[in-house]
């Protein structure tokens, strides 16, 4: 990609209003700066040349009601457009799989198989996509995320105030979220409250891995029972946290790992899994309930289980409790 001259013709000076107040300076400077590396920016950030009411800033300052945010000029490549055609892992387009929305925010029904956001490999993930089909709406941001190889309901909001709100009201509990899953061996209880500490380390190769270990961080997951087969248990999970793979260690450290699960799970089981017709982990996240950030209305987004899931279930022997 050759390099040109483009460069803005001077120093910008931006008043932050109620559109960015509390939002981290790397986040307002990426929207801003389109284009521009991440490395970049915190090169800029470091080196003091972008500042905030006269003084320098670290990348994780939260931006205040009349800050004064001095951008410097940059120079940029010459701007790549990829064309909405070019489709992101596995072709597919994601405004299908909308759910709902308004001019506040979107529920998407993520596909399995789908990062969330680009990295690590993966050039391009859900909200990248989702960018480049909707470029309107300028400030989209992930409010919160699913693991690769989970489907289901993601919230994606259009703006700062729906994004402030919607974390608010996850931080305080008020943000009901429900899975289903189906587990290893038949699950002995009805209705089951399950609170184990998790801990959470990255290994060499950059994994993130959860155990449960005492001096980790507290984790409640609520099980209900919903389907007893041969071999295994369709549950409903409800969070009551929302840790890192919460879900999958809850199951596997109490002996019922979820199927087709390659981190946590039964890896043998997982192969005579995947010539019955499972290829990936049967976790799906089927609900959310939460209080409209905006209007304050109460929300119930739901997503059907997907075909390939439900057409495994159907393949299993279900049996009476």
């Amino acid at each position: 990609m050759k390099k040109n001259d483009l460069e803005k013709d001077s120093v910008r000076r931006l008043k932050i209003d109620d559109s960015a107040d509390g939002q981290r300076l790397d986040n307002f400077l990426m929207a801003r700066l389109k284009g521009v590396p991440k490395s970049r920016i915190y090169k800029l950030v470091r080196g003091g040349e972008v500042r905030i009411n006269g003084g320098r800033a670290e990348v994780s300052y939260r931006l205040r009601l009349d800050d004064e945010v001095r951008i410097p000029p940059v120079r940029l490549a010459v701007p790549v457009i990829t064309p909405v055609t070019h489709l992101p892992q596995g072709g597919i387009r994601l405004l299908p799989h909308i759910l709902y929305r308004d001019d506040a925010l979107i529920a998407l029904n993520k596909p399995a198989g789908m990062a969330v956001h680009g990295g690590s490999g993966i050039s391009r993930g859900v909200i990248e996509q989702m960018r480049l089909e909707l470029p309107e709406c300028r400030t989209m941001e992930l409010v919160h995320r699913l693991d690769r190889e989970t489907s289901g309901v993601l919230l994606i909001a259009l703006k700062r105030r729906a994004l402030v709100g919607l974390h608010a009201a996850m931080r305080d509990g008020k943000i009901e979220k429900r899975y289903l899953t189906l587990v290893a061996g038949r699950w002995p209880n009805p209705l089951q409250h399950v609170k184990l500490p998790l801990h959470k380390r990255v290994t060499e190769e950059g994994e993130k891995r959860v155990t449960v270990r005492d001096e980790g961080q507290s984790a409640h997951t609520v099980f209900r029972r919903l389907q007893v087969f041969q071999d295994f248990t369709l549950l409903e999970a409800e969070l009551k946290t929302g840790r890192t793979h919460q879900i999958r260690v809850h199951t596997s450290h109490l002996g019922f790992p979820i199927a087709g699960d390659d981190k946590y799970g039964d890896f043998e089981l997982n192969r005579r899994l995947a010539r019955q017709g499972l290829k990936r982990m049967f976790l799906h996240a089927a609900k959310l309930v939460f209080a409209h950030p905006v209007s304050g209305e109460r929300m119930l987004i739901e997503a059907p289980l997907p075909d390939d899931l439900a057409r495994f279930l159907e393949s299993l022997n279900a049996q009476t409790i």
